[in-house]
C-alpha cells in the first residue's frame, strides 16, 4: 500500500517540512554529482555503521573522533537512490505537515531529529556488529508516523495498491494503515535478527525505534498547542466537517 493523500486538516504553512524536503533533495543532488568511489566513502563515513560504535578497531578508522557521532545527524540526509529519496520525501510530505501544524515548526524540527537519533540507536542495538552503513531519513520520518498515529487516528488516507500493472485506489483509516505498517517493520525486523542480517537491505528496527519514539515524545512537543478535532462521518472523501477548539495540553 502506498499513501497518496490524507484528509487531516492543518491551519499553518509547514515551513519545517518544506525545509527538510528541500535540504534532502539538495544533498542528494550533491551525492549524484560525486564520482562513485568518492560517494562510497561519503556514505561510509557519514552514514551510521553500527560496528563503529561497538568495535574499537573500526572506531579507529574514522576520519576524526567526533565524526562517528556527527553521523547520527548526517545519515538522515543521505539516500541510496531516487526511489529511496522520493519514497521518503513523499511520506514526509503526506504526514509531516499535519504533525508540524500541531507542534509548531521549531518543535517539529527538534522532534524530527530526536526520532532520527532514536532510530539509529535502535538499529545499533539490534545489529551491533553490522558494518553496513545506514542512511536515509526514514528513521526520523517513522517518528512522524508515530506522532500522526496518535494525533490523527480518525484521519483517512487514499492509498494505491498495484495489482499486476494496474493501480487501484482505496480509502482506509490512517490508524489501520499505520498499524499495518508498524507490524511489517516489527515482523521484518524480527526476521533480520533471526537470520543475522538486515533483510532486504532495509533498517527495519530503525523504523520501529523511530515510530515508538514518535509515539512517546509527541505529547511533550504538543504541550500548549491548539488541538484540532473533527468528526469522522459518512461523507465523500475530501468533504471534511471540522470542529476547531483551542485547548491547552
Amino acid at each position: 500500500m502506498f499513501p497518496v493523500q490524507d484528509n487531516a486538516p492543518r491551519q499553518s504553512v509547514p515551513l519545517a517540512t518544506y525545509f527538510l524536503i528541500a535540504l534532502n533533495v539538495a544533498v542528494f543532488l550533491v551525492e549524484i554529482s560525486l564520482p562513485p568511489p568518492v560517494l562510497e566513502k561519503v556514505i561510509y563515513y557519514f552514514g551510521v555503521v553500527p560496528a563503529r560504535y561497538t568495535n574499537p578497531h573500526l572506531e579507529s578508522q574514522v576520519l576524526f573522533p567526533g565524526l562517528k557521532y556527527l553521523a547520527f545527524l548526517t545519515c538522515m540526509f543521505l539516500h541510496g537512490g531516487w526511489v529511496h529519496l522520493i519514497g521518503n520525501m513523499w511520506t514526509l510530505w503526506i504526514f509531516g505537515d499535519n504533525v508540524e501544524d500541531r507542534m509548531g515548526s521549531l518543535r517539529f524540527l527538534i522532534f524530527y531529529f530526536l526520532c532520527g537519533f532514536a532510530a539509529s540507536l535502535t538499529h545499533i542495538y539490534m545489529h551491533p556488529h553490522s558494518t553496513v552503513p545506514t542512511i536515509g531519513a526514514s528513521g526520523a520520518i517513522s517518528g512522524v508516523l508515530g506522532a500522526y498515529y496518535a494525533l490523527f487516528p480518525l484521519a483517512r488516507l487514499i492509498v494505491m495498491i498495484p495489482i499486476f500493472i494496474f493501480p487501484f485506489f482505496f480509502e482506509i483509516p490512517a490508524v489501520l494503515y499505520l498499524a499495518w505498517w508498524f507490524f511489517i517493520q516489527v515482523f521484518s525486523g524480527t526476521l533480520s535478527v533471526v537470520h543475522g542480517e538486515i533483510a532486504g537491505g532495509v533498517a527495519w528496527w530503525a523504523h520501529t525505534g523511530g515510530f515508538v519514539a514518535g509515539l512517546l515524545l509527541h505529547r511533550l512537543f504538543c504541550l500548549g498547542r491548539r488541538k484540532i478535532f473533527y468528526r469522522d462521518e459518512e461523507t465523500p472523501w475530501g468533504v471534511l466537517p471540522l470542529v476547531f477548539e483551542k485547548t491547552n495540553r
